[in-house]
């Protein structure tokens, strides 16, 4: 079936909506974390083990997400993920001890992992709909929805007021905050069409006909029916090796940028010697450039095309890491504006990372659901070894040649990215084709 534009619109709303109040649950998470941390007397040690028991959590879950999202459509698993995510942190902000919080902090963790794959897979939907890149300002929403949690859950503690009533209080109010977004996402389809405001049909009944989705696509090619949630299953689909070498940027990318979450502030603090007031100015710059290219970088792919803005990223990262690495070695009046220049280009290219390749895996067909939940696996997996990874060389050597492994894997973002998605166009013109803005 064809797709209004003000359908489209709607559900572009919608998943703006999701992406916010994903990132605002995970900013209440994140902020109230000191406050869970003294009320249940942790420690370093048990409160590592927490998060890492999210992470597992999520990991497991986003496997299992998208052969769900596959049958039953995103919409669906919309439906029941993004509440559910909002509802699980009532467990750890209710646990009454580390045993407790051990438990449901896997549960949390698999609500997060949920969401993520059915959210990401509806934005690959709308941005079909839409013929345009839309995902990337998604990601940016994600990230104001996390500085609003950590916003709100400041001024809650600067009145003297209870971080854990905060935390039960979003698990009982976000959760219906997320239905009227939900009630605006796109309709479940029939297996016959994939939808697009042009009103063209990307396969065609009954597995036979011919393709027509744009005339970016693959006009003439034959194509089966869709699956249930709308992603193509006829034709090629995408081959896994493919999907593992996007995979592979993606870890790259989610690593490269957990090293400047974790250690852009203790690198100006340690290797730079700034002021610990100062120090936390680097993450600051980083954050703020890759929020705000995410917020308006969509009209880049739509001019240069997936690969060569997936190769312009990897670049800029990389060129950003080495003014990092480079910045001990000039003059003390320019080490710290050097850091600050490169953390800022680091931000501006990994911004892109993610919206591109999410993009292309959904623009291939085939089991989008399966192909997104692998790649988000890879990346999500980039974010909870590479703190570790880091620290451990860190010990051994240095910071600085612990930075050396991010540097690395952001050029590798571009080596591996751009390929799959050169090949990926070649079975699906319109992964790599620049789209109208």
């Amino acid at each position: 079936m064809n797709i209004s534009l003000a359908v489209a619109r709607r559900a572009r709303i919608a998943v703006f909506g999701y992406f916010f109040l994903a990132g605002f649950v995970m900013g209440l998470w994140a902020a109230g974390l000191p406050s869970l941390n003294d009320r249940l007397d942790l420690g370093p040690a048990r409160l590592g083990s927490v998060l890492l028991l999210i992470s597992g959590g999520a990991l497991v879950s986003m496997l299992i997400t998208g052969p769900l999202v596959d049958r039953w459509s995103s919409r669906a698993v919309c439906w029941v993920s993004g509440p559910l995510s909002a509802a699980v942190l009532l467990g750890p902000a209710l646990a009454p001890g580390y045993l407790w919080l051990a438990v449901l902090a896997v549960v949390f963790g698999m609500g997060l992992g949920v969401t993520e794959v059915a959210m990401n897979t509806h934005s690959v939907e709308v941005e079909h709909a839409y013929g345009r890149p839309i995902i990337s300002a998604f990601h940016g929403t994600w990230s104001l929805g996390g500085a609003a949690g950590g916003g709100l859950t400041a001024l809650v503690l600067q009145a003297d007021l209870d971080a854990q009533a905060l935390l039960v209080a979003a698990a009982v109010v976000v959760p219906f905050v997320y239905v009227p977004f939900a009630l605006r996402l796109l309709p479940a389809r029939p297996s016959q069409s994939v939808p697009s405001v042009d009103g063209q049909m990307s396969a065609a009944a009954d597995g036979g006909g011919e393709a027509g989705a744009g005339r970016e696509a693959d006009q003439g090619r034959e194509a089966a029916p869709a699956g249930r949630g709308g992603a193509r299953r006829g034709g090629p689909g995408m081959r896994w090796g493919l999907v593992a070498m996007l995979g592979l940027a993606a870890f790259a990318g989610h690593l490269s940028e957990g090293a400047a979450i974790d250690w852009a502030a203790l690198h100006a603090r340690w290797v730079l010697g700034t002021d610990p007031a100062a120090a936390p100015i680097a993450y600051t710059i980083f954050s703020v450039a890759m929020t705000a290219v995410r917020l308006l970088g969509d009209p880049i792919r739509g001019r240069l095309g997936s690969v060569r803005t997936i190769q312009l990223a990897g670049l800029l990262a990389t060129c950003g890491y080495v003014l990092v690495l480079v910045s001990p070695l000039v003059g003390e009046a320019l080490r710290v504006a050097c850091a600050w220049t490169g953390w800022a280009l680091a931000g501006v290219g990994l911004a892109t990372v993610v919206p591109v390749i999410f993009s292309a895996v959904g623009a291939a067909g085939g089991q989008v659901g399966r192909a997104l939940s692998l790649v988000t696996a890879f990346g999500y997996s980039g974010l909870l070894v590479g703190p570790a990874v880091l620290g451990y060389v860190a010990e051994a050597f240095s910071l600085p040649v612990a930075l050396i492994v991010p540097a690395v894997l952001a050029a590798a973002v571009a080596l591996t990215g751009a390929p799959a998605i050169r090949a990926l166009s070649a079975e699906h013109p319109r992964v790599a084709v620049p789209v109208r803005s």
